[in-house]
Parts: structure tokens; C-alpha cells; sequence
């Protein structure tokens, strides 16, 4: 019989009436105390795939009232809203201690099924060295702690082992499952949302920087092996930033982009 992966079994849902389902979230994913906002995504998005037909999560848009509680069970509620031939419309939420932690909208659909004519056009993977030669993410340099290292292996740029001083707010990196489970489709809004904020490159020691509304378009199915990761804060300001990011798998295909606002503390102590 062949072992789980964290994976599967720290995003499992277990069904409790029609159109709610409980999971039990791990610390293994936080960022600080708090569960990292793409680890939250995960149990939910099995509980949608659950109610269509179509495999692949293409569009997701998460709103975050407020910070998931780690080590604890949480309710999820999914819904579908409209099926569809080519893409199923679903509206879900988690809860926890009798609040409301997110609410997504997602759609689902087929990517073997192709609808229209093929264009050629899509994002280059930029060159970067291979993840033997990055460095491991850390979160001393980020200044707060980070146990989803234990469940994420993250490598960035060999340029960010001096993060802080760099003159633009990029990240670039590679990224995979600490135990070597492959990526999927369901997986892609984890990878999108597990990197250091990009910020961190001009700034360095930012600490924890929270979720306000995130979305994740899943363009392809990625192949096995390394994800790589770039992610750019587009626009800053009184403590808002807007950053965008694109994942390709090992074959160079862009697989997911991505586009969130997120709050600035400042360095958790």
C-alpha cells in the first residue's frame, strides 16, 4: 500500500451534510502563527472538485476576512452556481470558531478540452540557475518563522541570498513538495501563493505579509518535477502592495499566474 503524502492527508475533507465538509488544518503550512493562505485553499478546492465533473481549477479568486486557525478543524461549505459544458461556476467558504476565514469563487474545466482555435501566445520562463545553485529559503532573512519549509522546498536566486538590497521587488526561484509529490492542477494556488512576498528582495526583513484577495487563472498542467516562480510587487503604497506572479513547470510551459494585494506589517517579533 502505498504512503499519503502531506499532501493528501493534511488537506483531506470529510463530508457532513450535503454542501459541507470538516478538514483538520496543520501548522506544518503556517507562516508565522497563521496558516498560509494558499495551504487553506487546498481542502477547499478538493470539496469543489468533488461537486463537477471538470478536473482542473482554472480560475480561482479568494477574499481573506481573516487568518485561518492552525491545528484546529475547520467547516467548509461549497456550492455549485452554474454548471457548464466547459467550465462550472462553484462559491465556497471556510469557517472556524463560528467565523467566516475566506470566501472563493472558483471555476472548473477540462484543459485536455480545447476551446477554439489554438494561438501561440504565452510567457517565456526567464533564465535562471538551476535549484542545486539557489538558495534555500529561510525564514531568518525574512524575519518570521516558517514552518511550510517543512512541507514546501522553496530555492531562490543565488542574487536574494542578500535580499534587501536588490533595486527591484522581484523574486525568482523554484519550488516543490518537500516529499516529492508531484504538482497538480489542484496544487497550483499552494505554488502560487508559498514564495517570500517579492518585496522582500528591496526590503528584506519583512515579516509576515497577509493575504487581503487573491487570484490563481491554472492555464496548464504542469509536468513532473521543479515549479519555477517569479513574483513582482506591481505597486506600493500606505502599506497595500500589489503583486503579480507567474509559475512554469520543468519543461519551461507556463502553468499558472497569479495576482494578489496583500498587507505590509512590518516584522513579526
Amino acid at each position: 500500500m502505498s504512503l499519503q503524502s502531506h499532501f493528501e492527508l493534511e488537506t483531506q475533507i470529510s463530508p457532513t451534510s450535503e454542501g459541507i465538509w470538516s478538514t483538520q488544518l496543520s501548522s506544518a503550512w503556517n507562516i508565522g502563527e497563521n496558516p498560509n493562505g494558499g495551504y487553506l485553499l487546498l481542502p477547499m478546492l478538493r470539496a469543489m472538485a468533488s461537486l463537477v465533473e471538470q478536473p482542473d481549477p482554472v480560475t480561482v479568486t479568494t477574499h481573506y476576512l481573516r487568518p485561518g486557525l492552525a491545528d484546529s478543524e475547520a467547516e467548509i461549505r461549497a456550492r455549485l452556481l452554474k454548471p457548464g459544458r466547459l467550465a462550472s461556476s462553484l462559491r465556497g467558504s471556510m469557517h472556524q470558531a463560528g467565523k467566516t476565514r475566506f470566501e472563493t469563487m472558483a471555476a472548473f474545466a477540462d484543459l485536455d478540452t480545447n476551446m477554439g482555435p489554438s494561438v501561440d501566445v504565452t510567457i517565456p520562463a526567464p533564465e535562471i540557475p538551476p535549484p542545486e545553485e539557489c538558495v534555500m529559503r529561510s525564514g531568518s532573512d525574512q524575519g518570521v518563522a516558517l514552518p511550510l519549509l517543512s512541507r514546501a522546498e522553496i530555492r531562490l536566486h543565488p542574487d536574494f541570498a542578500n535580499a534587501g538590497t536588490l533595486d527591484e521587488p522581484v523574486i525568482d526561484g523554484w519550488v516543490r513538495f518537500a516529499d516529492g509529490t508531484e504538482p497538480t492542477t489542484l496544487s497550483l494556488p499552494f505554488f502560487a501563493d508559498c514564495s517570500p512576498p517579492s518585496i522582500f528582495a528591496t526590503h528584506g526583513l519583512v515579516g509576515w505579509v497577509p493575504t487581503l484577495e487573491l487570484t490563481v487563472h491554472v492555464r496548464r498542467r504542469p509536468a513532473a518535477g521543479w515549479l519555477q516562480v517569479r513574483n513582482r510587487t506591481e505597486d506600493s503604497q500606505g502599506g497595500r502592495i500589489i503583486e503579480t506572479g507567474c509559475i512554469w513547470d520543468s519543461t519551461g510551459t507556463l502553468v499558472a499566474q497569479m495576482r494578489q494585494i496583500g498587507l505590509l506589517l512590518g516584522r513579526q517579533r
